[in-house]
């Protein structure tokens, strides 16, 4: 089993920057790929960025491709999601997930562990 807990959202003006944390615990964190989702008031969940286990390979969804970084350091089991030049409409909750397999998936339904989230609200 995979535990997973998000830290560092918040409320801030469109235009700045956040860091999200994801510290894991339970499984060799290192044999996980790791990924970003959002879920934004009255919208359904969506993939934002996930990495690779171990070669650094990231993906992301088109509309952060630019603006926000998804990293890894196993040796600290933990995945981090820096976001810049924040608008509005990422205003979501923002979620951890962890897989076994070694795809860069950008499908929920891969994804079997999860974290409770975490706010992020970006004003106008």
């Amino acid at each position: 089993q995979v535990q997973l807990v998000e830290s560092g959202g918040g409320l801030l003006q469109a235009g700045g920057s956040l860091r999200l944390s994801c510290a894991a615990s339970g499984r060799t964190f290192s044999l996980l790929t790791m990924g970003w989702f959002r879920q934004a008031p009255g919208k359904e969940r969506e993939f934002v960025a996930a990495i690779s286990r171990s070669d650094g390979r990231t993906t992301y969804t088109a509309s952060v491709k630019g603006r926000f970084t998804i990293s890894r350091d196993n040796a600290k089991n933990a995945v981090y999601l820096q976001m810049n030049s924040l608008k509005p409409e990422d205003t979501a909750v923002y979620y951890c997930a962890g897989r076994s397999g070694g795809s860069l998936s950008s499908r929920e339904y891969d994804y079997p562990y999860w974290g409770q989230g975490t706010q992020v609200t970006v004003s106008s």
